[in-house]
């Protein structure tokens, strides 16, 4: 959806039209789950992050600014409540499951790390690569969901993050560099 659309239905809502932030839901409800998805690593959680997000923007409609793009606003507004969320509930959420997990079945905790997160379609790598990721603060988590998970470009992550574009690749490359050092500990 380009920006002109956006901001002809953001128009068409704030003069009335509830229905017509459906089409807004519909486009963007997959990309703003996967987002909190790969922050959580909950589905519960990136259901009710999601729903959240919907709610929170429409409440917040009439201080959008039709001059930018809807989803890079709608991003900043889930990221934030994801990032709140995380602090609230200070938690590694899947890391944690997977331990208790394996440790239920006998397994040591030196042993869940070479267990892949799903037999299907994780290797041993992409398990291992998921709980570093984890163990990173929730903003740097965030801006490496944002840019190799989600495809977003240094400059719509500025512009969703507030940051400008070089603080952006500094902690892009900052959070790359942790997880290579976590990888390569394990």
């Amino acid at each position: 959806m380009d920006q002109k659309t956006e901001a002809e239905i953001v128009v068409r809502v704030l003069k009335g039209d509830r229905q017509a932030y459906a089409l807004l839901i519909d486009e963007y409800k997959n990309p703003i789950y996967n987002l909190a998805y790969r922050m959580t690593n909950n589905s519960e959680d990136a259901e009710d992050l999601t729903q959240e997000t919907f709610l929170r923007s429409f409440r917040e409609l009439s201080r959008f600014d039709t001059h930018r793009r809807f989803y890079t606003w709608l991003y900043t507004i889930s990221l934030n409540l994801i990032r709140n969320h995380l602090k609230k509930s200070n938690r590694k959420t899947g890391f944690l499951k997977r331990e208790i997990y394996f440790e239920g079945a006998g397994l040591k905790k030196s042993e869940c790390l070479d267990i892949p997160a799903t037999k299907e379609i994780k290797d041993e790598k992409e398990a291992q690569l998921e709980i570093c990721l984890e163990k990173l603060s929730p903003e740097l988590r965030g801006l490496l969901v944002l840019r190799f998970y989600q495809g977003f470009s240094f400059e719509t992550i500025s512009e969703i993050t507030g940051c400008s574009q070089s603080a952006v690749k500094m902690r892009v490359y900052r959070g790359l560099e942790k997880l290579r050092e976590m990888m390569s500990n394990m």
